[in-house]
């Protein structure tokens, strides 16, 4: 290797890494360049000597960084194979580069520092302790020549930790090596890195007022920050002993340097990450020291000197900052007050609580948000909330809420200081909304918490609030609301007040009640309270809707005042019938459709008396006869309310009556109830119209062609009549009960004995009537389920050619995309009539179900034996399937087939549930199949399909819509099966469209799951047994991760389990652990995918490889396997005479063997392997070898040091 060669390759390589960074450069060229570059990394042997060259000082900065990285590429990928000379000569020279190969600090640019950082770095991986023991006190003696040798050891102090602690980017026994030679030297480590923390802070605050000392104070500054940063990567896992050490001088440190501003927010970042630190409580009692005076005086001064200084982005990052190391303190409080550490209230706690206050009433919602779990952690404290300073704060805690529940802060405004830092923290109003959504159901949890220690207080603040809102003029603000001239839009001051009031004493009230004994109740002005409400009289729909609320609130009064129950109720009645237009232009407007906030009203209203009669049912049935003939007022109008309200209305009537206790009483009542609704469903023309798609196609006007699509609607209350049969039928279903006490439904004639299981049977007052419609009800599931066949959405007129699609509403909510905020309130309910069809079908569609999910826990042994009912479902809800898209398909598997299953009793698992089961799993596992194999084959071509308006959203919407499916469908077999989860908990996650980050938190249960006893029923039907399986293990390499990883965790092994027993198919059992491995490939690179898939494919092998010599041929097909390992393992399996290894030490061998079938996220498919080989241990006394063996020994193996000092 001669010089030329050198200079000529460098010349080369200097033009080559030219064109590439030149914007101007053609691709070709550019390629042609970078080609040449990688080649020359890979191949060429005199890499060193270039890359040292290159870097050279005289060289330009992208030259020089050239140079650094191949140096960085020579230690990462050829150092194993370099000899030892080389290796000395190349540390040499890098060494050298940090003493006088780089500019002064202020000058060199920050990524050549951090590429030769990088260096030393990796050379320290492969080589420290064993072969380079001095490598810290080269890097002292480095730092003693100045600021820039010193700035570029802080770097390589930080990456060292960052590799090794933080990111563990080494093997196992390296890293082990390196960490525990850390801590051995960790108090070195920090003298030193206080010690320069602590004289380039001096310096700099001596020189940074002269001006001709300027460069000079910059470069200790630089030096300050580095200091800190690395302190940052250490604290965060040192021993407590060494951030606490010389009376905690560290933590004394950083509280003094938070009044320099160019330092203060890398001193904030230390202080929380020391106040964070988790650990032994004794260790973590000397951080009380952060409430003693000096450091309190450093925190609080800090804060109102960044507050003072306006908005500016670095005064608002370190005040956030700040906040967090004052929540981080309470938190650290909490935990060490009343444990065995004798630690007292600190004296400046309220000093601590005023400070903390302040933040929690600064005009950033960000600030605001931060500071309420800690509140929640004070109040909650058992020796805490009885603290007097602590309850003096409580009412200051309250009216600062009152502040914060106010819906202001929208970045798109200006109309608050909050609207200036909201810009900062939210990219758009829809962020704003999210967040604060979340931050006021937050502040209702602290707020009740702070009631429980003072009620009252909180009482009359609500009490004070509501009496000014009702007599506050109203201020509608800029924005007109499209319901009518003069009323409030969501962003007007009147509403947001009354909103912020609303939810402040409902949060208030409901406490008060739970948290004070009775005879304290502050009745009387509970119930003057409740008379203002309901003398209150607005047209604004969207305050009404808070009235409402306040009155939900203080209705618990009226149990101790039942005589203003009457006139609740009329306040709640006049609402239901709520409309904005007055009388005289009702005839005009009467086809105007209504607005959100109107119908949101009017619901309110009707959820109200819903509530009413469900939790004091007790103490409305003296009225009953009124609320009666209220209803029938409202019902004998067929226009003044719609179906839905009509229907909550009957429900309630519905709650009273099963107060009656008396059976036939109550039969006698539904009877005269639904009267209308059975004269209307069995009329001829209904059972007509019910029973054929065309009858019913004409009949609800959807095979019309209509020439004003907004006002024209001719089938309306065609469509209102069916609606309002199934809305009766299904509130009747869901509601009407018998007495929840054995001796009162005996008493009642409810009790009609026991099943052979022990269970008691009841009966059910409305069987009689619902079983009366039931077979038109199944008339029009059929019918609905045949409207998907093509013939039949042929004849849907023009206008309605789309009835049958899903509403945009629900697409963008599975699409995930926010709808614009005034629209949720201001726009019409349905714009057009081809809207208000879609919302008609999906309606009837979901309702029909919810009655048949609702027929088993209502009228159970009386619908579980009604003749051929599997056959009759079979015939009605699962026919037509093909054609029925997955979005309908979805709420019928969650509100139909689930409850009807897990509601099932024993006794008719034979002749319901296995009937209906197998041959839907066996569709559902065919229809799955087709639908992946197409979004795979999709993924694979992109296909170029334009046929859509489009294409790239309804393909997301499909993909997604199958991904809802299968977790529905995978959810139905493991709750079927596996765990006997109630309805409802089950299928909130199952509702979540985005809860891929469900993925890291949900837990992996005990491997000893067992089945249900309907599971061991279904296992014991074959096509129910072989179709489950196949649907189960087929599901893990599907495209999505939630639900492999549920259905790995909860369902596979069990199932399997539970046919190990008979004889399986060698073919079968090669399948199944084909299957898991294949998971692997798909979702390996998700770790919470991967624990669970290895941990299956484990338990298979082991369970299964002595009987099936065929798992090890599957074995050997894996790419890369070592056989000589496998042999080994399976050696140990098989022969049970050797005593076991741990289980972990097992399964981590079992995971090495299978790691070549483990997909790697796409980032790392392509990246080359660093190898990183293993020193010799640390814990071992080496032999010391000869010198001359060392000098002959040319590979770097056999000595044990390599480098000297």
């Amino acid at each position: 290797m001669s010089a030329e060669q050198v200079s000529g390759l460098c010349e080369q390589l200097v033009k080559a890494v030219t064109v590439i960074m030149d914007p101007a450069s053609t691709q070709r060229y550019r390629l042609e360049a970078l080609k040449f570059c990688e080649e020359f990394k890979e191949k060429c042997p005199i890499c060193v000597p270039c890359g040292l060259k290159l870097a050279e000082k005289t060289q330009t900065a992208i030259v020089r960084h050239f140079g650094l990285q191949i140096l960085e590429h020579v230690v990462k990928y050829r150092w194993n194979n370099m000899p030892r000379l080389e290796k000395v000569y190349l540390k040499n020279n890098v060494m050298s580069l940090i003493s006088s190969g780089t500019q002064s600090i202020l000058e060199e640019e920050s990524h050549i520092k951090d590429v030769l950082s990088r260096i030393v770095v990796e050379m320290i991986k492969r080589e420290w302790p064993q072969h380079w023991p001095d490598m810290l006190k080269e890097l002292d003696t480095l730092s003693k020549q100045g600021e820039t040798q010193t700035e570029l050891v802080m770097f390589i102090l930080l990456r060292l930790a960052e590799d090794v602690v933080t990111f563990q980017t080494l093997p196992t026994q390296r890293r082990r090596d390196i960490q525990q030679t850390l801590t051995q030297n960790m108090e070195k480590i920090f003298s030193f890195l206080l010690s320069a923390l602590q004289q380039n802070v001096n310096k700099y605050r001596l020189m940074k007022t002269d001006l001709a000392q300027e460069p000079k104070a910059q470069a200790n500054c630089r030096v300050g920050i580095a200091a800190l940063n690395t302190l940052a990567g250490y604290i965060d896992w040192v021993a407590l002993r060494h951030i606490t050490a010389d009376d905690c001088k560290l933590l004394e440190m950083l509280c003094l340097l938070l009044d320099e501003p160019e330092l203060q927010v890398g001193a904030a970042e230390c202080l929380l990450i020391a106040v964070s630190r988790k650990g032994k409580l004794e260790d973590r009692k000397p951080l009380m020291v952060l409430f003693g005076d000096v450091a309190m005086h450093c925190i609080l001064s800090a804060a109102q000197t960044a507050d003072g200084e306006g908005l500016v982005e670095k005064h608002y990052v370190f005040l956030k900052r700040l906040c967090q190391v004052l929540c981080a303190l309470g938190s650290q409080l909490c935990a060490l007050l009343g444990s065995d550490c004798n630690v007292e209230t600190p004296a400046n706690f309220g000093k601590y609580l005023e400070s903390f206050l302040a933040f929690t009433t600064h005009p950033s919602q960000f600030l605001r948000s931060s500071t309420q779990i800690p509140w929640g952690a004070l109040f909650r404290h058992e020796v805490l909330s009885r603290d007097p300073l602590l309850l003096a704060v409580v009412p200051k805690y309250l009216r600062a809420c009152m502040t914060n529940l106010v819906k202001v802060g929208f970045p798109s405004k200006a109309d608050s200081p909050s609207c200036e830092y909201s810009r900062f923290d939210f990219d758009s109003d829809e962020d704003f909304n999210a967040f604060f959504t979340s931050f006021r159901a937050q502040q209702g949890e602290v707020i009740r918490m702070a009631c429980r220690l003072d009620p009252l207080t909180g009482f009359q603040m609500a009490g004070e609030w509501l009496k000014y809102q009702l007599t506050a003029p109203v201020d509608t603000g800029p924005t007109n609301s499209k319901t009518g001239e003069g009323l409030c839009s969501i962003f007007s001051p009147s509403f947001v007040q009354w909103d912020a009031m609303t939810f402040f004493s409902e949060s208030v009230i409901s406490q008060m009640f739970r948290t004070m004994d009775k005879d304290e109740i502050p009745v009387n002005d509970g119930i003057d309270l409740l008379q203002l409400v309901l003398n209150f009289e607005t047209k604004d729909p969207l305050i009404l809707s808070c009235v409402l609320t306040n009155v939900s609130a203080l209705f618990p009064f009226v149990t101790y005042r039942p005589e203003y129950l009457p006139q609740v109720l009329s306040k709640l009645f006049a609402s239901v019938t709520f409309e904005v237009v007055e009388e005289s232009k009702f005839v005009v407007s009467v086809q105007a459709p209504r607005t959100r906030a109107v119908k949101n009203v009017r619901r309110h209203a009707c959820s109200s008396i819903i509530k009413m009669c469900r939790d004091y049912p007790q103490l409305v049935l003296p009225n009953f006869e009124m609320l009666y003939n209220h209803v029938k007022q409202l019902l004998s109008n067929e226009l003044l309310l719609t179906q839905m309200e009509k229907c909550a209305l009957m429900e309630a009537l519905v709650l009273i009556s099963n107060q009656f206790k008396d059976y036939e009483r109550q039969k006698a009542f539904l009877e005269e109830l639904m009267a209308p609704v059975a004269g209307l469903w069995l009329s001829p023309e209904m059972q007509r119209v019910l029973s054929d798609p065309e009858a019913f196609i004409s009949y609800v006007g959807a095979d019309n062609k209509i020439a004003d699509p907004v006002l024209e609607d001719p089938s309306g209350l065609n469509r209102s009549r069916i609606s309002f049969c199934v809305y009766t039928i299904l509130g009747v279903v869901k509601r009407a009960r018998w007495p929840a006490a054995t001796e009162e439904a005996k008493a009642g004639g409810f009790f009609l004995g026991y099943l052979p299981s022990g269970t008691p049977m009841y009966r059910n007052p409305c069987t009689e009537q619902v079983l009366k419609l039931f077979d038109n009800l199944l008339a029009l599931i059929r019918t609905h389920n045949n409207l998907y066949t093509p013939e039949m959405v042929a004849r849907l007129g023009d206008t309605f050619a789309k009835a049958l699609d899903m509403l945009e509403v629900e697409k963008n909510a599975i699409l995930g995309l926010p709808q614009p905020l005034l629209d949720l309130y201001d726009s019409p309910v349905y714009k057009t009539v081809l809207e208000r069809m879609q919302g008609f079908f999906c309606t009837l569609y979901d309702n029909c179900f919810h009655i048949l999910g609702n027929a088993g826990p209502s009228m159970q042994q009386d619908f579980y034996t009604v003749e051929g009912l599997a056959t009759q479902l079979l015939s009605s809800a699962f026919n037509n399937l093909n054609n029925i898209p997955d979005y309908r398909l979805r709420p019928m598997l969650r509100v139909f087939v689930k409850p009807l299953v897990l509601s099932c009793p024993a006794e008719y698992y034979e002749t319901l549930v296995c009937p209906v089961l197998g041959p839907l799993f066996t569709y559902l596992h065919m229809r799955l199949s087709q639908k992946w194999q197409v979004i795979n084959q999709r993924n694979m071509l992109c296909e170029d399909d334009a046929a859509d308006d489009n294409p790239e959203s309804q393909e997301m919407l499909e993909e997604q819509l199958v991904r809802m499916l299968t977790r529905e469908v995978m959810d139905l077999a493991t709750v079927c099966c596996v765990t006997k989860k109630g309805v409802e908990q089950n299928t909130a996650a199952a509702v979540d469209g985005d809860d891929d980050e469900a993925m890291a938190t949900e837990v992996t249960p005990p491997a000893n799951a067992e089945l249900t006893e309907l599971g061991k029923c279904l296992m014991k039907q074959e096509d129910v047994c072989t179709a489950v399986l196949i649907t189960a293990y087929t599901s893990l390499s599907w495209k999505d991760t939630l639900s492999c990883q549920r259905t790995t965790t909860q369902l596979c092994w069990p199932l399997l389990k539970q046919v190990l027993p008979g004889n399986l198919l060698p073919d079968a059992v090669s399948w199944f652990f084909t299957s898991v491995l294949k998971g692997l490939q798909v979702h390996g690179q998700h770790d919470g995918c991967m624990a669970a898939l290895v941990h299956l494919a484990f338990q298979i092998y082991e369970a299964l490889r002595p009987r099936y010599g065929e798992l090890k041929a599957v074995m050997e097909q894996i790419p890369d396997i070592q056989l000589d390992s496998l042999e080994q393992f399976d050696s140990k399996l098989l022969n049970p005479t050797l005593q076991k290894v741990a289980d972990k030490r097992r399964k981590d061998h079992f995971k090495r063997l299978i790691s070549g079938c483990i997909g790697k996220p796409i980032g790392e498919q392509f990246r080359k392997e660093v190898h990183i080989r293993n020193l010799p241990s640390l814990f071992k006394k080496v032999k010391p070898s000869l010198e001359t063996d060392v000098l002959e020994n040319e590979d770097g193996e056999g000595f044990n040091v390599l480098f000297e000092p």
